[in-house]
């Protein structure tokens, strides 16, 4: 195991302050291994568990340090316009960027690039650091957790976002700089709260920003297939729902992209079981969704 905690290393570049912290480490590595390889062998789940980059951290302190979305004080029920069907997602996507407890920061983002290729026919890849610094409005704190809709309300009201380029990522809050907006948003819509069937309209015509409770130790070592446990209602962590499909077993998904990398998971993708008994849909992601509209 020492072995393999030194390879592990090697390969994400970890290093630690002393060697009372490497210890510790080892020893939470050595725990999260034995998850997945039992988790693995037993082989129930349609999903799989893997050695990734979260790999020497606890579930705790996953949780702290990645997830940063403020649930709201109220959900809305508000319409949304027609949609037309169509199965899983045919939009290209810049690669899924790597945060810190920013998160509410990278689905804006991410629904904003998808609205904008929708309208202009171009992929261009903005700024979550515009967002960080400069979105104190509402629940928004940066990197201290905050709310895809108050974002949506500061891209608006600065006439848009810069691009990737001009205004780079650094995974901690600093100055606000804004640049020459490179894409806008004219407003955003909230995708009727607790079902299934109106997400589905609004992601067969867009990226969907959405909140899940992604606490549970599985979405933390996530390697692949449609993922169907361990979560609640808690939600914690904002993501983008960009389509949906059907695997070969018959299991409906939603095509959901995160923000660790794309170490993590399907090149930074997770499938998410569609359509169970509960309402707010799988670890509640129809509970609080919405969208920016052009």
């Amino acid at each position: 195991m020492m072995e393999r905690h030194e390879t592990w290393m090697a390969l994400y570049g970890r290093v630690y302050k002393d060697h009372v912290e490497k210890e510790r480490r080892l020893n939470i590595f050595k725990d999260n291994v034995e998850l997945i390889e039992s988790f693995n062998k037993v082989g129930e789940k349609p999903y799989k568990l893997s050695v990734n980059e979260f790999a020497d951290l606890t579930n705790e302190e996953f949780r702290a340090s990645r997830n940063g979305y403020k649930m709201s004080a109220h959900l809305s029920s508000s319409s949304t316009k027609p949609f037309r069907q169509t199965e899983s997602s045919t939009l290209l996507s810049n690669p899924c960027k790597t945060y810190i407890s920013c998160c509410w920061a990278f689905s804006a983002v991410a629904a904003t690039e998808g609205i904008t290729q929708l309208s202009t026919g171009k992929l261009i890849s903005l700024s979550e650091q515009e967002l960080v610094d400069c979105d104190t409005s509402g629940e928004d704190q940066g990197c201290n957790g905050g709310l895809m809709d108050d974002a949506f309300d500061f891209i608006i009201q600065n006439k848009g976002l810069t691009t990737e380029a001009n205004y780079p990522y650094q995974g901690a809050d600093g100055a606000c700089n804004s640049g020459k907006a490179a894409a806008k948003i004219t407003g955003y819509e909230d995708v009727p709260a607790n079902s299934e069937a109106a997400l589905l309209k609004a992601v067969a015509n867009q990226p969907v920003s959405v909140a899940i409770d992604a606490g549970g130790s599985a979405f933390q070592i996530y390697s692949s297939g449609v993922f169907t446990g361990d979560c609640g209602t808690d939600l914690d962590h904002g993501v983008t729902a960009v389509g949906y499909g059907m695997s070969d077993d018959g299991t409906k998904y939603w095509l959901v992209k995160n923000s660790s990398g794309t170490s993590w998971g399907e090149n930074g993708y997770i499938r998410m079981e569609r359509d169970i008994d509960a309402k707010e849909g799988l670890c509640a992601i129809a509970m609080e969704a919405s969208y920016p509209t052009a």
